[in-house]
């Protein structure tokens, strides 16, 4: 039976850590500055956009409430019927 190498970490390769070249690597440093901040741009437009919305739609849910505050029929169909608990 052979000896098994227990608790040796296997050496890693040097040739395999040089041919693994991301595009980062590849590409120009102000490219690369460019996409990064063309990036968060993108973000805070997007970011922007979603806090309108959500503007919006609270402007929405208030007038709807300031318009069923003012119907009669909503405030009949939502009170409690029980007229005896206010004698």
């Amino acid at each position: 039976m052979a000896k098994k190498n227990r608790g040796r970490a296997p050496e890693p390769r040097p040739e395999a850590a040089a041919k693994a070249a991301t595009l980062k690597d590849l590409l120009p440093a102000e490219l690369v500055d460019r996409l990064k901040n063309q990036a968060s741009d993108m973000r805070a437009e997007q970011e922007r956009v979603r806090e309108e919305e959500r503007q919006r739609a609270e402007e929405a849910r208030k007038a709807e409430q300031k318009r069923n505050e003012s119907s009669m029929e909503y405030l009949l169909e939502n009170s409690s019927m029980d007229w005896k608990s206010y004698k």
